[in-house]
């Protein structure tokens, strides 16, 4: 039986204390609610508390959080994706793009 393969690993914490972290796998089917290959989880905040997260866990599909909200997420592309998660986290940081 096929199993996932971690495609991308990433973790940095800010000097501030915040982490940003991401990980994607390529999975064999698609996770159940995707219709992709890739399983994700990217994740913005501190430690105990998700201020911003992209994830599609089986069941929910791909789904954002921000600032306590969860919604769905329309996945388009990896590149998008990466592009939408950083954008919230440079907004909650006050960089401009």
């Amino acid at each position: 039986m096929a199993r996932a393969r971690l495609l991308f690993h990433s973790k940095r914490i800010f000097d501030d204390g915040a982490i940003m972290e991401l990980k994607l796998w390529l999975v064999p089917r698609p996770v159940e609610g995707s219709r992709h290959d890739l399983k994700y989880s990217l994740f913005y905040g501190r430690e105990g508390e998700r201020l911003v997260g992209y994830d599609n866990e089986a069941g929910k599909g791909d789904h954002r959080h921000y600032l306590g909200r969860e919604e769905p997420y329309r996945f388009l592309s990896l590149e998008q994706l990466v592009s939408d998660f950083r954008a919230d986290v440079e907004a909650l940081r006050g960089v401009e793009r």
